[in-house]
């Protein structure tokens, strides 16, 4: 008569009996093995982490054993494990004589023991077989915790695998402390090596800001206030995203880390990163979903726009040198390439977050400690009454931000604060409660009072967040393989690039004053101050190669500037720009020839994202020389240049001129009279077939444009565009000749790279021979010739 009761309460009886069979299984013995427990990572924060793991979990089925493992003897390691289990403490909140009676059960349950052989592998799985069978038990599983260098891993993963894996039915949870690798190859190498070991779900690699509470509310956050931000959190509304981590501290007593590291590595790699990728990533559905989570912050990896040299701005703190001597025993002569400071700019190439800057930065010797994510949204209101006038945090003229405060500071704790002029979000209320502002406090230009301001209702350490979701199995808050390897792939050639950049010196402190303040103008970024050149290097100072900047010479009786290739580059894109304003201005346009290859691509990604105001639309887009290939070949100059240059610009397409190689008979073919046709092509739209001006560059033969030593062609005669024979495949090519490139109105020669350096010095020292050497035929008959040239190729 009530099969709608009848229905409810079988669902009720299925849901308790399910509840009862998963606490069952859950149940068991639990054996956690803590590998460097001597180590100042396990004093400070992990046995703490351990001892609020049993706080938390005691009396609720499971049974523990806390291993401490080092390579240290039984007896010593004993008493330094000793000293660091006096200092656990219990929250505040817990009854003193409670507190003491677990901490004693945990000091029963702690043992220590040397780990250095298989066959001390092999004795501590018998023991904690024993252990179990003893107490007539069932193992739950085992938890290895490595806090040792990373070097250390492949011998211990090699021991657990083969000699203290728990048998069938009994789970294995290994965790893993950072650094994961140096670099892309040696992740993908650290990575292999484990993975011979443990399968993915076993591996908890620990990122401990993860853990931190307002970290951890980020995507709760934007899950629980969908309805009110996920609208706004786009494009179309937030202005920029700031993930900062600043510290007072210096690097002493750490230096020979940090010179393997530095800050990027250390900081921006792996902590502000992850930060980054959960601001930005899609919200899956269901955030609990932690298959869902990590594929969603994939997508969010493989949306990053790569970044360059130009992207980043490091810094250095003056004493850091003096440490590294000091504690390396370097010699005095050492100068330190490390990075202690670094900002980095970085957007997003996807429908949410284009033209987005999110700004990283991270440093030593800093004014003050604190870490925050600020998302800032646009501002477009404005307010015709006076600000007197407006009302008190409310306001839509007033700033806009949702500020995720991870600690320190001057608010002091973690906090999630939002502007009054945005909708009033929802946070769980059983761990987060709002707070009142304090009388002074500002914070981002404004009094807390202008925010809705919420704080954890307790406050935990990140480490004992972390291995309590190590403990209940949940991956969320960890690094995979995949995205770890994603990360490295993103942060590995900015690294690369700037290996032997020299960082700006900072004093420390509040001494730096606006220093290392920078600002950022499409995707580039650079100090907002200039740095005084010091002319006459002080005591012990010696001047760094990075200290020379842009120099003017010449070289073969013509204009030589001298730079490191990133400001060469940039000089010689200003220079193209200020010649086709000219030419825009006198004659209505500007005729441009590119040659092809490798060097010129950091000049068309230069012209690309960084010079708006270029006259593309009146702009003449010509190829100095061409492989005989099809377009679309990865050979192929235009497509180098359709890559690198045309997609990003917005030039008329009758504007773009290529070489005809591919007509009716085939690549090159004679018959086609390619070359003929595009010379007819030039005298037809170039004025006395004249260039503004020839982009060439300097093979290590001399050679130039596809103008090859003893070519019988294109070195002598009248003929326009010839076909020429590279020594090297593709062989077949189209060239401009020197004939038409000595018309130009200006050449410009780029040659960069240590190659290149023989070959620069021995053509600054021949006369004009171009069947031997081709790039010495270049002399334009009434235009003028420049050399830019970067110091290594000049200095080697």
């Amino acid at each position: 008569r009530y099969p709608g009761f009848w229905r409810m309460l079988i669902v009720a009886m299925c849901t308790a009996l399910l509840s009862c069979l998963q606490a069952q299984e859950l149940q068991g013995h639990v054996s956690i093995i803590l590998l460097g427990a001597t180590g100042d990572l396990a004093r400070k924060y992990l046995w703490q982490g351990l001892f609020q793991l049993y706080l938390d979990e005691a009396g609720k089925g499971h049974s523990f054993s806390f291993h401490g493992a080092a390579l240290t003897a039984p007896t010593e390691g004993q008493q330094l494990m000793d000293k660091a289990l006096e200092t656990l403490s219990c929250h505040q909140d817990m009854a003193l004589d409670h507190c003491t009676e677990l901490k004693d059960q945990f000091l029963q349950l702690s043992h220590y023991r040397q780990l250095k052989t298989a066959e001390d592998y092999q004795a501590l799985s018998r023991d904690i077989e024993a252990q179990v069978q003893q107490e007539g038990l069932r193992e739950a599983g085992r938890i290895f915790y490595f806090s040792v260098p990373p070097f250390a891993y492949a011998d211990i993963a090699r021991n657990i695998n083969s000699s203290c894996r728990p048998g069938p039915g009994t789970w294995l949870r290994v965790v893993l402390e950072k650094p994961f690798g140096h670099d892309h190859d040696s992740a993908q190498q650290l990575a292999t090596e484990l993975g011979s070991f443990f399968r993915e779900e076993e591996m908890y690699r620990v990122d401990h800001y993860l853990g931190k509470q307002a970290v951890a509310q980020i995507l709760p956050f934007r899950d629980q206030n969908r309805k009110a931000f996920d609208h706004l959190w786009s494009r179309h509304h937030v202005e920029r995203v700031e993930i900062i981590l600043k510290e007072t501290v210096d690097a002493e007593g750490r230096t020979s880390f940090y010179e393997e590291y530095g800050v990027i590595r250390d900081v921006l790699q792996n902590h502000l990163t992850e930060i980054l990728t959960l601001v930005a990533m899609e919200l899956p559905y269901n955030v609990s979903d932690t298959g869902a989570v990590l594929r969603h912050k994939l997508q969010a990896f493989q949306a990053l726009r790569g970044l360059r040299k130009g992207s980043a701005v490091v810094g250095q703190y003056q004493a850091y040198g003096e440490q590294v001597r000091r504690e390396l025993q370097k010699p005095d002569s050492f100068q330190s390439l490390t990075p202690t400071f670094a900002g980095v700019l970085v957007h997003i190439d996807n429908v949410r977050w284009e033209g987005v800057p999110f700004v990283l930065m991270s440093g030593k010797a800093l004014d003050e400690r604190v870490g925050y994510v600020r998302v800032l949204f646009r501002n477009q209101a404005y307010c015709a009454q006076s600000e007197r006038h407006w009302a008190a945090g409310q306001s839509q003229c007033l700033p806009r931000q949702v500020v995720f405060y991870i600690g320190h500071g001057d608010l002091g704790s973690p906090a999630v604060l939002v502007s009054r002029n945005l909708p009033r979000p929802t946070l769980p209320s059983d761990s987060w409660k709002e707070v009142e502002g304090r009388p002074g406090l500002r914070l981002f230009g404004c009094p807390l009072s202008d925010f809705y301001a919420y704080s954890p209702v307790r406050e935990r350490d990140a480490y004992s967040i972390l291995i309590s979701h190590i403990f209940h199995g949940r991956k969320d808050s960890f690094i995979t393989t995949e995205n770890l390897l994603a990360s490295w792939h993103f942060w590995t050639p900015l690294l690369d690039s700037l290996a032997r950049e020299a960082p700006r010196h900072y004093p420390g402190g509040a001494k730096n004053e606006h220093l290392l303040d920078f600002e950022f103008s499409g995707s580039q970024l650079s100090f907002s101050q200039q740095q005084l050149e010091q002319l006459v290097p002080g005591p012990g100072a010696a001047p760094m190669p990075r200290d020379f900047r842009v120099l003017k010479a010449t070289y073969r009786e013509s204009p030589l500037i001298l730079a490191w290739a990133e400001e060469l580059i940039a000089k010689l894109a200003n220079d193209i720009e200020a010649t086709a304003m000219r030419a825009v201005q006198r004659f209505g346009e500007f005729h441009l020839a590119l040659s092809g290859g490798s060097s010129p691509v950091a000049l068309f990604q230069q012209l690309a994202l960084r010079h708006f105001g270029f006259p593309w639309a009146h702009t003449h887009l010509w190829l100095v020389d061409e492989r005989c290939v099809p377009p679309t070949d990865p050979e192929s100059n235009f497509r180098g240049l359709q890559a690198h240059l045309l997609q990003h610009i917005r030039v008329p397409y009758f504007n773009i001129h290529p070489m005809p190689v591919r007509l009716h008979q085939g690549l090159c073919a004679e018959e086609d009279q390619g070359s003929q046709l595009y010379a007819r092509e030039i005298a037809a739209q170039v004025t006395n077939s004249s260039f503004d001006l020839v982009l060439l560059g300097m093979g290590d033969d001399g050679h130039t444009a596809s103008l090859f030593p003893q070519s019988s062609t294109g070195l002598d005669g009248k003929q326009l565009v010839v076909l020429t024979t590279s020594p090297v495949q593709p062989h077949q090519r189209m060239s401009i000749s020197l004939a038409l490139i000595n018309r130009a109105k200006k050449v410009a020669v780029l040659v960069i790279g240590r190659m290149k350096h023989e070959i620069t010095m021995l053509v600054s020292r021949v006369g004009q021979e171009p069947k031997k050497w081709p790039i010495s035929g270049v002399l334009p008959t009434s235009g003028q010739l420049v050399w830019y040239m970067d110091y290594e190729a000049f200095l080697g």
